[in-house]
């Protein structure tokens, strides 16, 4: 197969997203729709990817160029249609006789098998131009195909400029086209934006080529939804839905079981185990690793991070650039923030918060704690109200906690501090210097008892009163 070079029409303001954002920059499933598009093309064999920008079009060339640094820009700075668009890359077409194949970068779903069946034709016909077509129950909003008594194209008319005969025509121009370069520049000299939206359309090329007897050539797509252009938020909607779908189709294939498939958010660049259980409204985001035989319940947020195999988490989690080891407990209510680290079968229990801590091998802190910048041993217990006070107010401090501690319920560790193995903390200390191995250590007021002050206090009330 030829080289071919992709040329993506990303100019476009999409006013109909009603955003200040551009619209390629619009995330589904928590990636940008324009870096779909351009995985999907990674299959083919694509020479340059050539993106046209318009508004916006640092924050575009700066998405893009984190995962496809060898691609290439050109600027329409006045937005006067897409065939004016396509115009702006002739420059990189200079005595070249190349094949460019046009997408839209708001077209996010087009399959590399459709597009390299359009490749096939195209070369295997000899074609000068060719173009994917699809046909749609509510064709409303596309450009419409019009062919004649033969069944050959003839061109393309869009929907503004249509009759309202041609407006019930099914068979729509998806965007997507294979045209040889010489001829494509060269017709674009000529197109005229006198129409309804005072453009020049790119469509026009279907007609200016037969016109010049040149051949032209149709694949039709045979999944619909492969061809989605996202113009609005309603389409976003759809797409993302699209997009779930497919992820927990693709899961539950894999051995993975959704409990509720369509309320389960799994994003691209996940990894799950096989014997895994999801319940309805967990999100797991790119970059997270599930291992086997994991459960995980309602309302569970997993970002960046590694769950090994046979891990249980509980109801209302949030887990962040964290790394959970085999048979570990969290949860319900259990927040885990960047840099946490939980050893095999320790158990993080309602309403704890853990940042930048280790908690080692069958260590528990079952209830309402915080424990911040530290590293725990193995088989530890955390008592309830236990808190870390790792930030002085001018930089943040480690507390040190070795195996077999025992921590009393309300214990408050002012960092930096060690505790040495085998010690036990009282209740309601507050721990300021470090504690030497297999030692209790206390710090409380002295308690108070005054016998009959109940008694006394509702005599003298009665008396005042």
């Amino acid at each position: 197969m030829k080289p071919i070079d992709a040329v993506i029409l990303s100019a476009g303001l999409g006013t109909r997203m009603k955003s200040k954002r551009i619209k390629v920059l619009h995330p589904i499933g928590g990636r940008p729709m324009i870096l779909h598009l351009l995985d999907r093309i990674k299959p083919v064999s694509i020479e340059r990817i050539i993106l046209v920008l318009g508004r916006q079009n640092e924050k575009v060339k700066e998405v893009v160029m984190k995962d496809f640094p060898e691609a290439q820009f050109v600027y329409q700075e006045k937005q006067l249609g897409t065939g004016h668009a396509l115009a702006q890359a002739e420059k990189l077409f200079v005595n070249q006789d190349k094949t460019i194949l046009v997408l839209n970068g708001d077209t996010p779903f087009i399959s590399h098998e459709t597009l390299l069946s359009l490749i096939r034709n195209h070369q295997e016909k000899s074609a000068t131009l060719s173009l994917l077509t699809a046909g749609l129950e509510h064709p409303e909003g596309y450009g419409r195909i019009i062919r004649d008594r033969r069944g050959k194209i003839q061109k393309i008319v869009e929907e503004r400029d249509a009759t309202p005969l041609q407006r019930k025509i099914a068979e729509v121009n998806t965007g997507i086209y294979l045209m040889n370069s010489r001829f494509a520049f060269k017709a674009l000299k000529e197109f005229s934006s006198k129409n309804v939206q005072d453009e020049i359309y790119l469509t026009d090329i279907v007609a200016s080529a037969v016109k010049n007897k040149k051949a032209v050539e149709t694949v039709h797509v045979g999944q619909p939804e492969e061809v989605m252009g996202i113009n609005n938020r309603v389409d976003l909607s759809s797409a993302e839905a699209l997009l779930r779908k497919r992820a927990a189709e693709k899961w539950m294939k894999a051995g993975v079981t959704l409990i509720d498939p369509h309320h389960t958010y799994i994003e691209e660049g996940v990894i799950i185990g096989k014997d895994t259980v999801i319940y309805p409204g967990v999100y797991i985001k790119k970059g997270s690793r599930i291992g086997e035989e994991c459960t995980l319940h309602s309302n569970v947020i997993i970002s960046n991070s590694r769950i090994q195999n046979s891990v249980l988490i509980k109801e209302f989690c949030v887990i962040t650039d964290s790394i959970l080891e085999e048979a570990v407990v969290i949860g319900p209510f259990a927040h885990l923030r960047p840099g946490s680290i939980i050893r095999k079968k320790a158990h993080i229990g309602n309403f704890v918060e853990i940042k930048k801590t280790e908690i080692g091998e069958e260590s528990k802190a079952n209830h309402l704690s915080y424990l911040g910048d530290s590293v725990i041993g193995k088989r530890v217990n955390i008592g309830a109200g236990t808190i870390t006070c790792n930030y002085d107010g001018v930089g943040k401090h480690q507390t040190v906690i070795g195996d077999d501690v025992f921590v009393g319920s309300d214990t408050q560790f002012i960092a930096p501090v060690t505790v040495e193995s085998g010690s036990v903390i009282g209740a309601g200390s507050t721990i300021v210097e470090n504690i030497p191995k297999e030692s209790l250590s206390l710090s409380r007021a002295p308690q108070i008892i005054k016998k009959g002050w109940v008694s006394r206090k509702k005599i003298k009330i009665k008396k005042e009163r």
